[in-house]
């Protein structure tokens, strides 16, 4: 078998791709109305200047009536957009497929006022929105819509096309048991439709152009939905008529699984992909679902699984992956800690498409160079090893600048590799390992286990990132939820544990999971309905509830946290369902419905605390108007240090640093 190089060039109907990894169509929030913008051109052609073999642009609609998210785009008005991304991409020989579907019953009906229309009279799983059944003359249409579309694409300069027939796709829901309950020839023949389409659309690029199918072959759904047995038939049946298929998971019940985050594990699709190329003897397969080493990545071309591989989300985190593969220097690529906080978009807030540890992405068309070099060099002092210390030390350090970084502990790193606990959660670590290897490269001097005092500012240039501190806790007993991460398992006293989320974040929810895998009893107070709420962001929302009821943690659900005390003969009372068995109670919680007011306790030996933070400011309030960043302002996320960081830096840099308010969307 022969062996291919991820750097190696790929020929596919005629043309010639200069890599073999795939950029895939993703949201990204950047349209303006419903068309292809400047803004998706800069996007796309970053990551065609960074070795990107092929992208594929957003997925656009192809009727008006399907209109899935605010700045969903339309085919017909995205012809300009799509000729700006193809002359953006051309110089750099990256072949650009417009992006063609419809997602019939999965849409929305909040921005087209008009019906959603599915195979069948089967109610979304996700919206509940019961569409109506398509018949011809609705059919005819959108298969036009599809051609025209293609046309459009073809008008514009693209490569060819890509149909999808993926997690939110009508073509998918036709070639389902779940959602195709038809009596007609579509329902006998549930490939019709689909066939319909590749004919119609074939017809209008010719096969001088690419036509590539994304397609799920497996729904998570066996009691009706596409399984990879009948995947498998389906690829083999379809193959001959493609010249590119990508293989993924999800469907209706089971959206997560398109683009999960780090609880699941880098690569899951290789089986059911290796499976499907089998399948589709002969034509080009791409390997889909968390790619992002670019060793993993090659492995999987060694090992016959495709033929391509799709590193949608690597390349947002680091446009220029392939050029540092190509370059023998892989390890200077950014790493994609898969945490889906900012690259993942179908949001009704509507943020733009970006990375936490790159958020100049998304953000291509304004003025963010990092690179390069001032024409008078600072000697800066960096005040804390966090996030945002490490970025803003890399990028004075790019800029030329001869930078010390201090840092109070013993380690660098700070919350985010604190809280790099679990499975997949290490994968945190990642970024914060970069950042530090990136500023050990680049000369900083870095200095830990160093206390810096207001005196050590004086006369000094610096930037304070000197994060967080707990604040003062609500109960005496209470343990920081950080402290008690750093300071480990073996260190926490024996009993009941009850982890209070009054925030129903990410933290709560991966302090219970870490404790209950260490073998502890533990309770996580919410006051929302569902817990971890916030994760539905990242579409770790059902996965975490599942993997905390398998855990055995007991959810305390519309809960307040109003008073701990010592034992008392009804603390088992109102244990919840599932709760892990554990030593008889020493203490007690007591909890408030949020509804009602009814007050009950729960067994409560050890209570950890998931609230937010209060920033580290001692420095700041001796030396106000200090530039400082992250944490440091106000405790938010890894996203908002790494970007102040890089701001604090540039505006250091450009000899601009003051306090000011600055837009978030803006890096």
């Amino acid at each position: 078998m022969a062996t291919h190089h991820l750097t190696d060039p790929v020929n596919l109907a005629g043309r010639r791709a200069p890599s073999r990894v795939l950029f895939g169509p993703h949201e990204t929030n950047l349209g303006r109305k419903r068309a292809i913008s400047d803004r998706h051109a800069a996007y796309y052609a970053a990551r065609a200047a960074g070795g990107a073999g092929i992208i594929v642009t957003e997925t656009a609609s192809v009727t008006a009536d399907d209109w899935p998210y605010e700045r969903a785009p339309l085919a017909a008005d995205c012809g300009p957009g799509w000729a700006a991304v193809v002359a953006a991409c051309r110089p750099h020989g990256t072949l650009v497929l417009a992006g063609l579907g419809h997602v019939g019953g999965q849409g929305s009906t909040a921005y087209s006022q008009q019906p959603l229309w599915a195979p069948s009279r089967v109610a979304d799983a996700a919206t509940r929105e019961l569409p109506a059944e398509l018949e011809q003359p609705e059919i005819d249409a959108i298969v036009a819509g599809f051609a025209a579309g293609a046309a459009a694409a073809v008008h514009a300069g693209a490569d060819g096309v890509e149909l999808d027939a993926g997690v939110y796709s009508l073509l998918r829901q036709f070639q389902s048991g779940l959602t195709n309950q038809r009596g007609d020839r579509y329902g006998t023949d549930r490939l019709a439709f689909t066939r319909e389409v590749i004919e119609a659309v074939r017809a209008e690029i010719g096969r001088e152009r690419i036509l590539a199918l994304r397609m799920s072959c497996d729904e998570r759904a066996p009691w009706a939905g596409v399984t990879p047995d009948q995947a498998a038939e389906q690829v083999a049946a379809l193959a001959g008529d493609v010249d590119l298929l990508v293989v993924v998971t999800a469907g209706p019940y089971a959206t997560a699984a398109y683009r999960p985050d780090f609880h699941t594990a880098p690569q899951f699709n290789r089986d059911l992909t290796a499976r499907m190329r089998e399948a589709a003897a002969g034509t080009p397969v791409v390997l889909q679902g968390s790619v992002v080493d670019p060793a993993a990545a090659q492995r999987a071309l060694d090992d016959g699984v495709a033929d391509l591989v799709e590193m949608t989300r690597a390349q947002i985190a680091e446009p220029r992956l392939v050029s540092l593969v190509r370059a023998g220097t892989p390890e200077r690529a950014r790493p994609c800690i898969l945490c889906n906080q900012v690259c993942q978009v179908r949001d009704n807030r509507n943020p733009i498409v970006s990375c936490v540890g790159e958020p100049a992405s998304g953000h291509e068309t304004e003025d963010a160079a990092v690179e390069g070099s001032d024409a008078e060099a600072h000697d800066v002092l960096v005040v804390g090893g966090g996030p945002a210390g490490l970025e803003a030390a890399r990028v004075l350090a790019l800029r030329g600048h001869r930078v010390e970084l201090a840092e109070r502990t013993g380690r660098l790193g700070g919350a985010a590799r604190d809280a790099a606990v679990g499975p997949g959660r290490d994968r945190m670590a990642l970024l914060t390992n970069w950042l530090e290897a990136e500023c050990r490269r680049l000369g900083v001097e870095i200095r830990t286990g160093v206390t810096v005092t207001p005196d050590d500012l004086d006369g000094r240039e610096a930037i304070l990132a000197t994060g967080s501190r707990p604040r003062p806790p609500l109960f005496s007993q209470a343990l920081d939820a950080r402290a008690v991460l750093t300071g480990g398992l073996e260190a926490l006293p024996a009993g009941e544990i009850v982890v209070d989320d009054p925030v129903g974040g990410p933290i709560g929810v991966a302090v219970a999971e870490w404790l209950a895998a260490g073998g502890r009893s533990v309770r996580l107070v919410t006051p929302d309905p569902v817990a971890g709420t916030q994760l539905s962001r990242t579409g770790d929302l059902a996965p975490a509830n599942t993997r905390l009821q398998q855990a055995g943690v007991g959810r305390e659900l519309r809960s307040l946290l109003r008073g701990v005390g010592g034992s008392t003969s009804s603390a088992a009372e109102g244990a919840p369902d599932g709760a892990a068995a554990g030593p008889a109670p020493h203490g007690h919680a007591v909890l408030e419905d949020v509804w009602t007011g009814a007050r009950r306790e729960i067994p409560c030996d050890v209570l950890v605390d998931c609230g937010p933070r209060l920033p580290e400011e001692s420095l700041y309030l001796a030396r106000p108007g200090t530039p400082r960043a992250g944490d440091a302002v106000a405790p938010r996320t890894l996203y908002e240090a790494v970007l102040e960081g890089r701001r604090r830096a540039l505006e250091v840099a450009a000899g601009k640093a003051r306090p000011q308010k600055v837009a978030l969307n803006k890096p």
